[in-house]
């Protein structure tokens, strides 16, 4: 240990990290770090590590695990088939499978140039609010556009038109470090074309998201409202620039607004209404939540065509099937941290809460004692997030509205598991859109709320950097 601290030391004054700054100075790990998940926590941290049940899922649990990893992952078909379990896909969708988005359980991506379809990566449409739409605002957050919905659908079933194509360029935003470095962050434009249903409302407003990874959702849903209230209040009353809101948004089951905290806006309560509507936009498959598919009243052939309901008007995904789906999302664990006691990352985690950067991404949470399942119950866990809403900037803005989400507007996405994105998903393209190619660029795209912790990274030198994005990798 003495040669540790020794090391650590040498290294923060390497770094410019003297006594007297005001910042929490971390010299070794923390008890229990590594597990990020508490108790929940896996050790693998291969190309399948987001892909595991709790570690303490009990064996008598995991068959229900495994029967909802495979709805999760096995691709759903076209009606009428003999796949009664399975059929119902479409009309209009933008993939026949969740894995095919959340790749082996992780984060999507954007498309590539010359893809055929975006799969990964979907676009949200909206009109502006107005007052004769209260009530779809109240319910759905938004007005979806008149003639194409709410979600842009760039696939379709035989016999019905695709609502068109989707393509992301590019264009480059330069950006200097104050020691003289160079980088160039990509700023995306999106591109719709071949639209297969006339015209859009010519005030749409578009919002390009990726898949986010699926790991420790269910110890999210576990976090108490009250403690995700805290943070908000807690930033308020710091008064530095820093005002983080939750996201008030429609309960399907309960008919009533409640807390937000899933989704890029925090647009969604529970889990389970996120594996529904993802359900019905990105598949075009009912639920006894939302029973009708996702075609406007323009669409006929969508209308029209068959669907995979069985002889008693069961939804195309049964309750019984979103139930299983629910268990294995809510159980999907998150690994363990790397290297959480070395000297780098220990300057890294340092220089992480200097900038600020702890603010909105909140470390540590104890889980409900009444969780939804026993063995997310009372867990220490350390997601990097408080939930809340952040304006980040003009940078980031979709200009989009979501409940009471503004068009600047994020949550704060959890940051566990992130080091291992390339590792589990094959690259690393992160933010909303997966504009940024890696970590560095994910941090200079903050602005707004999160300006001076943009500033304090400018002004790191290389080993800094170097140090700040080792911690990131360890989590």
């Amino acid at each position: 240990m003495p040669s540790l601290l020794l090391r650590l030391s040498a290294l923060l004054l390497a770094l410019g990290l003297s006594a007297c700054d005001d910042a929490p100075r971390f010299t070794q790990a923390e008890p229990g770090e590594a597990r990020s998940g508490g108790s929940a926590t896996v050790r693998k941290t291969d190309q399948n590590a987001f892909s595991l049940p709790s570690a303490n899922l009990p064996p008598s649990r995991r068959v229900d695990f495994s029967v909802g990893n495979s709805f999760f992952r096995n691709p759903w078909v076209i009606a009428p088939s003999t796949t009664t379990a399975r059929d119902g896909l479409g009309p209009l969708f933008n993939t026949n499978a969740c894995q095919n988005c959340h790749i082996k359980d992780g984060r999507g991506h954007p498309p590539t140039p010359g893809a055929a379809n975006a799969v990964s990566m979907l676009v949200r449409l909206s009109i502006p609010d107005a007052p004769a739409y209260a009530k779809v605002i109240e319910q759905l957050g938004v007005v979806p556009e008149p003639i194409y919905g709410g979600q842009f659908q760039d696939m379709a079933v035989p016999g019905v038109v695709p609502e068109g194509k989707m393509r992301v360029d590019y264009t480059p935003v330069p950006v200097r470090f104050k020691d003289g470095t160079h980088i160039e962050l990509r700023k995306p434009v999106l591109n719709i074309t071949q639209l297969g249903y006339g015209p859009m409302h010519p005030d749409t407003r578009f919002s390009a998201r990726i898949a986010p990874p699926m790991i420790g959702l269910g110890l999210l849903e576990a976090i108490p409202d009250e403690a995700i209230l805290a943070n908000a209040q807690a930033q308020a009353k710091e008064n530095n620039g820093i005002a983080g809101r939750p996201n008030r948004v429609w309960d399907d089951a309960q008919q009533k607004t409640v807390l937000g905290r899933f989704g890029w806006k925090a647009g969604q309560p529970t889990l389970n209404q996120q594996n529904v509507h993802a359900f019905s936009g990105d598949m075009g498959l009912t639920t006894s939540l939302r029973p009708i598919d996702d075609c406007t009243d323009t669409q006929t052939a969508c209308k029209q065509a068959p669907n995979g309901n069985g002889a008693d008007g069961e939804p195309e995904v049964s309750d019984n099937i979103l139930r299983l789906v629910l268990f294995y999302s809510r159980n999907l664990a998150v690994p363990a941290r790397r290297n959480v006691g070395a000297p780098e990352v220990l300057a890294g985690k340092n220089l992480f809460f200097q900038a600020g950067c702890q603010s909105c991404h909140t470390p540590k949470y104890t889980t409900a004692a009444n969780a939804a399942e026993p063995e997310l119950a009372n867990q220490v866990i350390r997601p990097y997030s408080d939930l809340l809403l952040h304006d980040m900037g003009d940078g980031l803005a979709d200009n989009r509205s979501e409940f009471q989400a503004g068009g600047r507007d994020w949550r704060t996405p959890p940051l566990w598991g992130i080091g291992l994105t390339q590792t589990v998903s094959g690259h690393t393209q992160f933010l909303h859109d997966g504009r940024a190619r890696n970590l560095l660029e994910a941090v200079l795209w903050h602005g707004g709320e999160a300006s001076a912790a943009q500033q304090q990274v400018l002004s790191f030198n290389a080993e800094q950097r170097a140090a700040l994005l080792a911690f990131l990798n360890s989590l």
